[in-house]
């Protein structure tokens, strides 16, 4: 036998060995010496520290991509937000809205936006939690509670807020997406943070379509009900501004109970758009199959309100986030006030919680009686036979 056949023979038998060896799993070996090489920190993957680290306290929120739960950071009794990313439905991993907000969260650092502080794992594929800080109180369990509506200042300082947190993921070509009274969180210190970005995605140049069924139908934009696909910055400007009418008024700005239902409600406030006022107006896809009420257009001032200086149908005449920064809505009194002047409610904190979990025990109730309402059926017709 060669000497070359030899190395080659003993090259292979210690590569085998090696591979075999378990401290492969800590790195790796290298194939021109065969030596081992410890992994990198900053190239290890599967780090993630394990839920059971965590106390999960109670539940806090129930939504479409997730449950979120109020827990205890066992090594450093931090109080945080755990938020379970569903996958009962998904067969291929980890479902693209989770990939979508963990991506966007790990990116942004705002003072108005929810930090994401890590990715938690459980036992199972299908057990991932996002650790995120706590809030205390999110807007739309403060309207539920509140015996009063917030007073302007106070809607000032909420407001502004927004537009702070909307202006920086903007301007990071981050579009929300589902902007609404019930993801917007406000710690004890009056510092509101905009949460939930499962619908939330990164746009450029050029603009990729995107689907119209986004946005809770209350705060949905004219563009979106009308089944346009190019989307912009402004339907989250004009969720925005329908929070504003609803901090304002105590209610919903436009309750819409379908989208038909929403665009006469739109058109009832601003009249019927067309093509001088909205160019490409009658090209959108969704007046092939119905036609609008005929109303004359109302032509607002922008100075008459910062709610009509957002809200305008046609999106590129929207105000922009920094456009309403600027706003001399802002500086006439009542000014906004600080945060720290914001009132809180600790008495209604578990509220909201108590009414979620009260609602998932009915419903696994509601279930458990059904599923033994069928076994009782199946047994009374295997008797029968």
């Amino acid at each position: 036998m060669s000497k070359a056949t030899s190395e080659s023979s003993q090259r292979k038998r210690k590569l085998e060995e090696s591979v075999s060896s378990p401290a492969t799993h800590d790195g790796y070996y290298s194939l021109s010496d065969l030596n081992f090489n410890p992994f990198p920190d900053k190239d290890r993957i599967g780090q993630c520290r394990n839920v059971t680290d965590f106390q999960k306290l109670n539940t806090i929120g129930e939504g479409t991509y997730g449950v979120v739960y109020r827990a205890k950071d066992c090594s450093t009794n931090e109080i945080v937000a755990l938020k379970r990313i569903r996958m009962e439905k998904e067969r291929d991993g980890i479902p693209i809205s989770g990939l979508r907000e963990i991506n966007i969260l790990l990116h942004v650092r705002h003072e108005n936006v929810v930090r994401l502080k890590e990715v938690v794992v459980g036992q199972n594929l299908d057990s991932i939690f996002l650790c995120m800080e706590y809030c205390e109180q999110d807007l739309a369990g403060l309207l539920d509670y509140m015996p009063k509506p917030f007073s302007e200042a106070e809607v000032k300082c909420i407001i502004l807020q927004v537009l702070n947190g909307l202006s920086y993921l903007h301007h990071r070509f981050i579009i929300h997406r589902d902007l609404k009274v019930s993801n917007l969180l406000m710690t004890d210190k009056g510092r509101v943070k905009i949460a939930d970005f499962g619908l939330a995605r990164k746009f450029g140049i050029p603009k990729k379509p995107l689907t119209p069924n986004v946005v809770t139908l209350w705060y949905r934009a004219p563009e979106l009900l009308l089944q346009s696909e190019d989307q912009t910055t402004a339907i989250d400007m004009w969720a925005s501004g329908c929070i504003l009418g609803e901090l304002l008024a105590h209610k919903p700005l436009l309750p819409g109970r379908s989208e038909t239902e929403q665009i006469a409600l739109i058109i009832e406030m601003f009249g019927t758009p067309n093509n001088n006022i909205w160019p490409g107006f009658s090209d959108l896809p969704a007046l092939k199959h119905f036609s609008l009420k005929r109303q004359p257009y109302v032509f607002l001032p922008h100075k008459l309100s910062l709610k009509f200086y957002i809200i305008q149908t046609y999106s590129w005449n929207r105000a922009t986030a920094n456009d309403c920064l600027e706003s001399s809505y802002f500086k006439t009194a009542p000014l906004p006030c600080s945060p720290e002047m914001m009132p809180s409610f600790p008495q209604h904190r578990n509220d909201r919680s108590t009414a979620v979990e009260e609602s998932s025990s009915k419903q696994k109730s509601q279930v458990y009686k059904s599923n033994q309402s069928n076994i009782s059926l199946l047994q009374a017709k295997n008797r029968r036979f």
